[in-house]
């Protein structure tokens, strides 16, 4: 039997990179997926986000597993579309265990580069629709009698790093409500907890072009970037793996935890 199985999850993000991964893993250990992702580009974003395609593969992907999944494209930003599609997950696949707010976007610039646009996009997608993604979703966490609520994080929310302002900003504001749900949630035995991840091979680090557009602004302010573990890079499925051992049944006391999965970043 697997670690989550007979258990459906509600995942944003989950065209591709750690979205996908986080879906595969869990059809791997039994679930059944609710996958949304924006599906179109963002303008202030400098590279292209997932598509229509990429969410056909992540439906490729966990139907090989023989797991059931239910998919459509839902911006994040949008709480009523961002409802309509939980629920339509909720009726076909009958309930929700798991909640995956995974969908974030990410920008490099100095403080006076930052546009308002660049900052209204970013806290909007990374902060507001993480609180649009629980607000969703708890009320069916309610109804089946409790769950695993992961938000995904960063590196950047448990330290300065620098030329990534409005990204740093809305990551430390998912740890503060990952805490206060954690606390308000407890009684109807849901859990929250929040993933820190150091840089992640995914198509938005590729995006960004690595650490390299980073360090030619302050090549002096590199270590703060850096590893303590000979890695410069993690896997998707480290993260998902953080994620199913949280959504599952092993991590039961487990919530109000800021989870690194950072190679010792944060550490040094």
């Amino acid at each position: 039997m697997g670690r989550v199985e007979g258990k459906v999850a509600f995942i944003t993000g989950a065209a591709r990179g750690q979205g996908r991964s986080h879906a595969v893993r869990l059809a791997q250990e039994g679930a059944d997926i609710i996958a949304v992702d924006i599906c179109r580009d963002v303008d202030s974003v400098g590279y292209g986000l997932a598509t229509e395609a990429d969410l056909a593969e992540t439906v490729k992907a966990v139907e090989a597993l023989d797991r059931r999944i239910v998919a459509q494209a839902a911006d994040v930003r949008d709480a009523t579309a961002l409802s309509a599609a939980v629920e339509a997950g909720v009726a076909e696949l009958g309930r929700l265990d798991i909640v995956s707010a995974n969908a974030g976007i990410c920008t490099v610039q100095t403080w006076d580069e930052v546009t308002p646009q660049v900052w209204q996009d970013t806290l909007d997608i990374n902060l507001t629709g993480v609180w649009n993604t629980c607000v969703a979703t708890i009320p069916h966490l309610v109804a089946t009698g409790g769950g695993s609520i992961v938000i995904t994080s960063s590196t950047a929310g448990l330290k300065g790093l620098p030329f990534l302002g409005p990204y740093v900003a809305a990551k430390h504001g998912v740890v503060g409500i990952t805490n206060s749900l954690a606390n308000e949630l407890a009684k109807h035995s849901i859990r929250v907890n929040s993933v820190h991840p150091t840089g992640v091979d995914t198509p938005m680090v590729a995006g960004l072009g690595g650490l390299e557009p980073i360090l030619g602004k302050d090549p002096l302010l590199g270590p703060v970037f850096m590893n303590s573990l000979p890695v410069e890079i993690t896997e998707p499925v480290d993260i998902s793996n953080a994620v199913l051992w949280l959504a599952s049944d092993e991590a039961r006391y487990v919530t109000g935890l800021q989870l690194t999965v950072d190679a010792g970043n944060t550490n040094r």
